[in-house]
């Protein structure tokens, strides 16, 4: 361990480990899926920040290993960003700084029960209130929310419908902390056995008594995955022979995924007329999307567009949050240069201002999502408090077809469905497609990357609503309170040892004048 230290003395050899440590939890998410994993792989970079000779050392321990988290989340952008995902991974990181000071002012040397106890409730909090900053869109949004690597796991799942994936996140954390306490200060491992145990307690209490969705009968519904052909026509024309063959199969909806029609409707009647055909064919409307520019208004809108066998039906949703730098560059006149060493946008998107639901007909209502939207929860959120009976997202990742992104992807819906106890439907282009249930549970096969094909999802429907739509981000708002009062408990405390207390009052000494014998003479 001597030795080891030692070799750590070195601020670029530390810095390293420190990266690497912190790259560990992406192997908890998909493709590797070792969601057990989650629950120790903090352990490392908790060990190694608690052991820094200072302060400062400890804010560079986050930072650095931040970074290591970032990168890893986000390392299949390499080919289309190059250098610009190390710059963004860097700036991203840095949100760790303040959790790194945290961690050794809770943890160095050998904490007291006490400091062990605060540990378990602040680091958890602190950890949530990085993800609430980072899931800012215009930082790249909740992209490798460490609770969502528990995507699979049945009682997350249910935790998920109680506080979100933001409940999941604080309790993977707080498991974390409670390991590296047990592993690394022994005179303490009785309050970190307790928080083991309250996390096992709380879970369980979750799974036995937060409400389940209700059933609520089923509707079939219709995934069109093309594959990666190039060319927008090419697409359009294999997305017909895949959607005719559904003709006579009694479905309620066809999903497309997202640029699954790179012309503007209004623009190509041909085209509105052939969608129209084939909803008259399949006796059900087809959720298209739209990546063109529009004919109404300027500039480029991605929009989940609804044809019905008489032609448009006039809803339309377009796209809210857009992906920075594949879809529009912030601060263009300052970062416009990623452009030149990448594939970043070349002009902006325009956005859309409100979400929209649309009924499709058999008395279905439908909630409409583009590409990493289904990563917000806020989102698929107030899409169930609109009424929604099934979400729906339109996806692509053709440009990453080779990497981990596409599983990742599509494991976001299983939270969101969980979340929101209304199943989900994940349409892409180019793979993977999947559909959940409403508890988060999967319904058939994926559609892989590999897949062209159109496959038909016995989808269940539920009534209720969750705890988390009810009461919403309540978890991340408890953290911050939490931050919040140990901040003002250390502002307290600091004054007291500025100023410090005047001592007890004594009354003035007195002088005697005259005799014994004749006092006050």
């Amino acid at each position: 361990m001597k030795t080891l230290g030692h070799w750590l003395t070195s601020p670029w050899r530390r810095s390293t480990v420190v990266a690497l440590s912190g790259a560990l939890p992406v192997l908890a998410f998909p493709a590797p899926s070792l969601w057990w994993f989650a629950y120790v792989a903090l352990v490392p970079w908790i060990a190694l920040v608690r052991s820094a000779p200072t302060a400062k050392r400890a804010a560079y321990d986050g930072w650095f290993g931040g970074l290591g988290f970032m990168l890893a989340m986000h390392h299949w952008l390499l080919p289309s960003l190059h250098v610009f995902t190390f710059v963004i991974a860097a700036l991203l990181g840095a949100l760790w700084a303040p959790w790194g000071w945290l961690v050794r002012r809770f943890l160095a040397g050998t904490p007291s029960r006490g400091r062990i106890c605060g540990a378990l409730l602040v680091l958890p909090s602190g950890w949530l209130l990085v993800e609430l900053v980072r899931s800012w869109q215009g930082l790249g949004g909740p992209w490798g929310m460490l609770g969502a690597s528990q995507w699979e796991v049945e009682p997350a799942l249910r935790l998920a419908s109680v506080g979100g994936v933001w409940l999941i996140s604080f309790l993977v954390v707080a498991v974390n902390v409670a390991v590296a306490v047990l592993i690394t200060v022994r005179q303490s491992r009785v309050p970190a056995l307790a928080a083991l145990v309250a996390t096992a307690a709380a879970t369980s209490a979750a799974w036995l008594w937060s409400p389940r969705p209700d059933a609520d009968g089923g509707v079939r519904i219709a995934v069109v995955q093309p594959g990666v052909i190039e060319g927008g026509d090419r697409r359009f024309v294999r997305e017909e022979q895949l959607t005719r063959q559904l003709a006579g199969q009694d479905v309620d909806l066809v999903v497309w995924g997202e640029s699954s029609v790179g012309f503007d409707l209004v623009d190509r009647p041909d085209l509105a007329r052939r969608l129209a055909a084939l909803s008259s064919e399949t006796g059900a409307d087809i959720l298209v999307n739209v990546d063109a520019r529009r004919s109404d208004k300027p500039g480029i809108y991605k929009s989940s567009v609804l044809v019905g066998p008489d032609g448009l039906t006039g809803d339309r949703y377009d796209k809210m949050r857009l992906v920075p730098f594949g879809e529009y560059i912030p601060f263009r006149s300052l970062l416009g240069w990623a452009t030149s060493v990448g594939k970043a946008a070349g002009e902006n998107r325009r956005q859309g201002s409100e979400q929209v639901v649309m009924d499709v007909g058999h008395g279905l209502r439908v909630g409409p999502m583009v590409c990493f939207e289904s990563a917000f929860p806020d989102m698929s959120r107030h899409l169930a408090e609109d009424g929604a009976e099934v979400l729906i997202a339109q996806s692509s990742t053709s440009t990453f077809q080779h990497s981990w992104a596409p599983d990742q992807h599509a494991s976001l819906a299983a939270l969101r469905a969980a979340e929101t106890g209304r199943p989900m439907v994940h349409s892409t282009l180019t793979g993977v497609s999947a559909v959940y249930g409403p508890e988060g549970e999967r319904i058939g096969s994926w559609l892989g990357t590999s897949a062209s094909a159109t496959t038909v999802y016995e989808v269940p429907l539920a009534t209720g609503v969750t705890p988390y739509v009810r009461f919403g981000d309540w978890m991340p708002h408890a953290a911050l309170l939490i931050v919040a009062v140990w901040c003002a408990g250390q502002g307290a405390r600091a004054l007291r040892l500025r100023w410090p207390a005047p001592g007890p009052r004594v009354p003035p000494a007195r002088t005697a004048h005259g005799s014994p014998a004749h006092p006050g003479r």
